[in-house]
């Protein structure tokens, strides 16, 4: 079942001004130390904020808040698997709202996807919530 989508579309070259005007200060209000990692090792690397900007308003409008109600943009930071798919991990806050909307006996799965085509990038987040799995014979 769903239980929350969220989308975001965020400029690029705007993210690239603040990134020029607030330095640091805005990297480590916004973005966890894995997301700085990342985008400091890539060519577009306002573009790999940009998406994960996007990712963060995504997802809190997929857990039903918006940026309010005591969520951090740092409680939501994407991460990679090995295959490059990219992945949302909560914590804090965020990671509480998960856990009191997802209905008993379930496990929620975050999926997010990005997409930029400059000057654009793009995320959309949906929280699924599928049933538990339990082990036969308990």
């Amino acid at each position: 079942m769903i239980l929350g989508i969220g989308t975001d579309l965020a400029n690029i070259d705007r993210i690239q001004a603040t990134l020029d005007r607030f330095g640091d200060r805005f990297r480590n209000r916004v973005f966890t130390e894995t997301e700085q990692r990342k985008a400091e090792r890539r060519a577009d690397t306002a573009g790999t904020y940009a998406k994960r900007w996007a990712a963060k308003e995504a997802c809190s409008k997929a857990l039903g808040t918006g940026l309010r109600m005591g969520i951090s943009w740092r409680d939501m930071g994407v991460t990679n698997l090995r295959s490059g798919q990219p992945v949302m991990q909560l914590t804090g806050w965020a990671a509480e709202r998960l856990t009191e909307m997802t209905p008993e006996g379930h496990e929620a799965i975050v999926h997010v996807t990005l997409t930029d085509d400059h000057p654009w990038a793009q995320a959309f987040v949906v929280i699924e919530a599928r049933p538990r799995v339990t082990p036969a014979g308990t």
